[in-house]
């Protein structure tokens, strides 16, 4: 069959590097699997989203809410935001391509941190436009390399705060300049999946600088602190005018029943968030202790994940690392792509898959 004989991707298409996600299986015969390659919650989701899911499932053969508006009044009350400025996405994924889709398009560029996550150049690829990485300063996003990548072409600035892979945030004095410093036209995009770990005064998720611009969207998870990554629930607080064009873009029912209600009831159990980012927090601390105990580097973390930094030496690099430890059944993320051939990112699991890695790593470095 020759090419002409069968539908052609549009140019470029074919160009975007496919998203690869973390490891979810350990090589045949491992008889325990720890999965810490995708940032996931080690206490699981709240009992109560778990049986408000299963109330609903009677019921499946009915359309959700296509507004969701129960699981978005929920998340105004919590927040104390004004309901008409919220969205309900199948995953922040969702908004954040759906963003891209509604503002950008053939020829424009649009920005992102160099060590961003993947998925932003992806996004701005897939409707034609130039993916332009700004320069990161000591593994962090840095103000001045966004602002010096603006261009007249410029449309979408996508930020991730805290930022994944490396763990790092930005004060929000400097958001703040950085939103100062755009044109009025380009839209802030904060990415705060992670907002719900980091314990530091000068940290705002955006909801401040939503409020107050007409150029900036703040989106959200429940995915992380509320362990609902399965059920793919997103959400974000823009002003009127982008929920607007949103509208037009998105899905119909692009939230499912299942989700929609497990998000209601993990909203209101806030003794398991709570537990969760106690967990987080005791053992972000221990981990990220014990790794330079053993001469490894960590890069400063205030998430539920930290970035590993491997010696230069090629037989205990990144990669030996990750074949040593998947082999004993813990699954950490590469992160070649993100641009740290060299590192691997941890999530912050359970007691025992936590303590077991720096066992195994003990082990593999004196090997």
């Amino acid at each position: 069959m020759t090419i002409k004989s069968r539908p052609q991707p549009r140019p470029g298409v074919m160009d975007i590097d496919a998203y690869v996600p973390g490891k979810s299986h350990a090589p045949e015969g491992v008889a325990k699997v720890h999965k810490l390659s995708a940032n996931e919650n080690p206490l699981g989701p709240s009992p109560k989203a778990v049986e408000a899911a299963r109330a609903v499932a009677s019921n499946l053969q009915l359309y959700p809410d296509g507004a969701a508006t129960r699981l978005r009044e929920a998340i105004a009350a919590r927040h104390g935001l004004n309901v008409a400025n919220i969205m309900i996405f199948n995953g922040s994924d969702e908004a954040l391509a759906l963003l891209a889709r509604a503002y950008v398009g053939e020829g424009d560029e649009g920005i992102y941190s160099a060590h961003g996550f993947l998925a932003y150049p992806i996004y701005i690829r897939s409707v034609g436009a130039t993916p332009v990485p700004a320069k990161e300063t000591d593994e962090r996003s840095d103000v001045d390399s966004i602002l010096a990548a603006v261009t007249e072409r410029t449309r979408i600035v996508y930020l991730t705060n805290p930022n994944n892979p490396t763990g790092t945030y930005l004060p929000f004095e400097e958001i703040r300049r950085l939103h100062a410093g755009l044109p009025k036209s380009v839209l802030l995009v904060i990415d705060a999946a992670y907002a719900e770990f980091v314990r530091r005064n000068d940290y705002e998720a955006g909801v401040e600088l939503v409020a107050g611009n007409e150029n900036v969207v703040m989106t959200r998870t429940f995915s992380k602190a509320y362990g609902l990554g399965g059920a793919r629930i997103g959400w974000i607080y823009a002003p009127s005018h982008v929920i607007e064009a949103l509208e037009r873009v998105r899905d119909p029912f692009n939230v499912n029943a299942v989700a929609i209600e497990a998000g209601v009831a993990a909203l209101h159990d806030r003794d398991h968030v709570e537990r969760s980012v106690g967990h987080n927090e005791q053992w972000l601390r221990w981990t990220s202790e014990e790794l330079e105990k053993l001469g490894l580097r960590v890069t400063p973390s205030v998430t539920n994940f930290i970035l590993i930094h491997f010696p230069e030496d090629e037989r205990y690099s990144a990669a030996k690392a990750d074949e040593y430890l998947a082999a004993r059944g813990y699954l950490l993320r590469r992160v070649s792509a993100y641009g740290f051939p060299n590192a691997l990112r941890m999530s912050i699991g359970t007691e025992e898959a936590n303590r077991g890695v720096i066992a195994a790593l003990t082990e593999f470095l004196k090997a």
